[in-house]
């Protein structure tokens, strides 16, 4: 067990004015407190505490974080109480070792914290301070060395949990050390015929090649010192759990991988190490696609360098990362390079960052690119600091995010209740849908039979659980509108062939054309990836072939309910071939729009208006108005050739206005009567092949919203 005396040596180190007096007061405490406790080797339990304080120093870290770490068990093993803490130590402290507690206490092992994603989502969200998942790390980390003294099975839990949870979080936070240490360790437990092998590999290299990193340690230097470059410059062969990592990613032997060492060059200035990056350049060819510029474009927690691999000695691949020395103590450090001391004062490192912004653009940020994209995907949900507590009317305990409202409560209940829920009761007080449930308030669900789920819903919940219910629903709602709409598509192709779309016949197609059911069918058919005739030909091919009568006005739109009546906006004009949509009007039925009409806009937040429409397959009557307008030659007889030309495309000339006349050319608006868009696509490609047509567009107005073309 370290010394008192010795501990604060370790502090003094790196922050001479120290406050001594507290340390040894905490060390004392820490050491009455867990008196007569053990840990699992036969060792005095304090050893630990001690052992975690030692790491800390390491990191050069403030006094608070190391008295935490000597108190970190105290308030959960021992008599010790919060007050107790702060009157002693400060609040500053008491709320370190209580933030540590918690995150002990979290279950791991339960069924509901048991996917790594979901615990490391709890444990990062519990940072007010960070300085507590540092201890944290800290005291994991020397639980792994000496994981031995456990049982098997208790050895195999914590080494999961290191692996899936405290190693990534390290390598997140800017530790790389500890990430590859605590991998390392959990490694040796889970798979130590593998880490074993690889280490007798390893030796076996080196007795063929014999000191590989010394040699390119000398060739490196040599070459600094022809460019002029002062630089430190350090090798060592990678850790066994990262070689195994790399043998299963790339799927390839020990004996194949080439890239199995690595090196550290240290220079004086952030000048230098683009220096030395062109002396390495120089000497050994550079493998492309291996170089990244963090110098430039550091990461989110801070980390500098500039990272290149090189062919070297043997053809064998060499990483290499170039640094200044305040990089690489930010590099070594991470995030808690923040709270560095350096010669008593904490350190002035440029490149240390704040730790506070660190953890709000890391729970801002959804889509990271740097390695554990799994754990940076469960962080992105609530905070485990942000959840209240609330009470079901009979007094059951919820759990939610801050920020949930009465929908999040119902669905975390059951899915039934939530998407039934019409309204809530907060404290027997009948409230919004949209209100924020506070802590310890008493929530009552309200619902209805019948009711369903609503788009809008998506923004007023904040659980995932809730979310991913409600587009589950409204995705079955709209299938059902789709399986309504394909039926009336269905009944009314097969009515145009003199038969009927039974559910018999309907099974028929659906078998026909390769679905599983008629549902699969009408909903294909209904949502526009089939076609009616397709349905038809499927089961009476002799008819569907057969050209029908053509297709009266007031037949044309598939959708309406029964006695209702449609109109043509005259803003947009629509042509049977085009999608379409329609919005209810008092007084006129269904006014019918393109899908792309701008005027559909100022309708967003009506969408009980909205009507799903289609059109009737089959060939229209050319009874559907559209405008053209035209800038033709001014000479003689071109007017009569565009009229020609759009009477043999079958339209035939409703109106015609000039809108501006010049001596060289005129401007008009052509209103034609179509059968539908593929017609008017015809009649405009002709045109444009006329040369002395110098432009022709559709016209489509705005401004005629609301008002219904004409009926040709």
């Amino acid at each position: 067990m370290i010394p008192a005396d010795d501990l604060v040596e370790l502090i003094r180190a790196y922050n001479p004015k120290t406050n001594e007096k507290l340390i040894r007061e905490a060390y004392d405490f820490g050491l009455a407190m867990h008196d007569g406790q053990f840990r699992h080797s036969g060792e005095p339990y304090f050893s630990h505490p001690i052992e975690v304080a030692a790491i800390l120093t390491e990191q050069q870290l403030d006094d608070a974080t190391l008295i935490t770490a000597l108190l970190h068990d105290t308030i959960e093993d021992t008599k010790a109480s919060y007050s107790e803490v702060t009157e002693r130590f400060g609040e500053e402290v008491a709320m370190l070792v209580d933030g540590v507690t918690k995150l002990t206490n979290l279950q791991l092992s339960s069924t509901e914290t048991k996917q790594a994603e979901n615990f490391r989502k709890l444990f990062m969200a519990m940072s007010k301070d960070l300085r507590v998942i540092l201890v944290k790390l800290a005291d994991r980390l020397h639980n792994m060395r000496t994981i031995r003294a456990m049982k098997p099975h208790k050895q195999q839990q914590k080494a999961r949990e290191t692996m899936d949870i405290y190693a990534p979080l390290a390598g997140r936070m800017g530790m790389q050390w500890m990430r590859e240490e605590l991998e390392d360790l959990a490694f040796k437990v889970l798979n130590p015929d593998g880490r074993a092998s690889i280490i007798r590999r390893f030796i076996t290299l080196q007795k063929e090649t014999g000191d590989v990193i010394q040699r390119i340690t000398g060739d490196m230097i040599a070459e600094f010192e022809k460019a002029g470059v002062e630089a430190d410059v350090f090798g060592r062969a990678k850790k066994p759990y990262s070689i195994w990592r790399k043998m299963q990613e790339k799927d390839m032997s020990f004996a194949r991988l080439s890239d199995i060492y690595g090196f550290r060059v240290i220079t004086r200035s952030e000048e230098d190490c683009y220096r030395a990056l062109g002396a390495i350049h120089q000497r050994w060819a550079a493998v492309p696609g291996r170089f990244k510029d963090y110098i430039s474009q550091p990461k989110s927690n801070g980390y500098r360098s500039i990272h290149t691999t090189v062919s070297g000695r043997n053809a064998r691949r060499v990483e290499m990362q170039i640094r200044t020395k305040k990089m690489h103590d930010v590099a070594e450090t991470g995030v808690a390079a923040h709270w560095s001391y350096r010669d008593g004062v904490r350190g002035e490192n440029p490149f240390a960052v704040d730790p506070a912004r660190w953890i709000r653009s890391l729970t801002e940020q959804f889509n990271i690119e740097e390695d554990h994209d799994e754990f940076m995907e469960a962080v992105k949900l609530e905070m485990y600091s942000d959840q209240v507590f609330c009470f079901t009317p009979k007094g059951d305990v919820v759990k939610l995010p801050r920020g949930a409202t009465p929908i999040d409560f119902a669905y975390a209940i059951h899915t039934r209740i939530g998407n039934a829920i019409v309204g809530a009761k907060i404290d027997h007080m009948r409230v919004p849908l949209w209100t924020r449930i506070k802590n310890g308030q008493s929530i009552e669900i309200i619902t209805a039979e019948g009711q369903s789920p609503q788009a809008s819903w998506l923004e007023i919940a904040s659980t995932g659980k809730a979310k991913s219910a409600i587009r589950r629903a409204l995705r079955e709602q709209d299938n059902e509108r789709y399986i309504k709409l394909g039926f009336e598509l269905a009944r009314s192709a097969f009515e145009r062939v003199g038969k009927k779309a039974t559910d018999k016949v309907l099974d028929m197609a659906a078998k026909q054309l390769f679905h599983s059911s008629r549902q699969v069918l009408l909903a294909h058919l209904g949502s526009a990836q089939l076609h009616a005739y397709e349905v038809v030909q499927a089961v009476y091919p002799e008819l569907a072939v057969v050209e029908g009568e053509e297709v009266s006005f007031d037949k044309a739109v598939i959708g309406l309910s029964d006695g209702q009546g449609f109109e043509r906006a005259a803003c947009c004009e629509p042509l049977p071939g085009e999608r379409i949509v329609g919005l209810t009007q008092r007084g006129k039925g269904v006014v019918v729009h393109a899908i792309d009409c701008e005027t559909l806009v100022n309708f967003e937040d009506q969408l009980d208006r909205w009507v799903d429409l289609h059109w009737e397959s089959g060939k229209h009557k050319a009874v559907y108005g559209a405008t053209l307008a035209m800038t033709i030659a001014n000479d003689a007889g071109v007017l009569g050739r565009i009229c020609t030309l759009i009477g043999e495309q079958g339209a035939n000339i409703s109106n015609l206005e000039f809108t501006d006349q010049k001596p060289d050319f005129y401007r008009l608006e052509v209103h034609v009567e179509l059968r539908d868009a593929e017609q008017l696509h015809g009649v405009m490609m002709t045109l444009q092949a006329e040369s002395e047509v110098a432009a022709i567009e559709r016209v489509r107005n705005p401004a005629k919203a609301g008002i219904p073309a004409p009926k040709e």
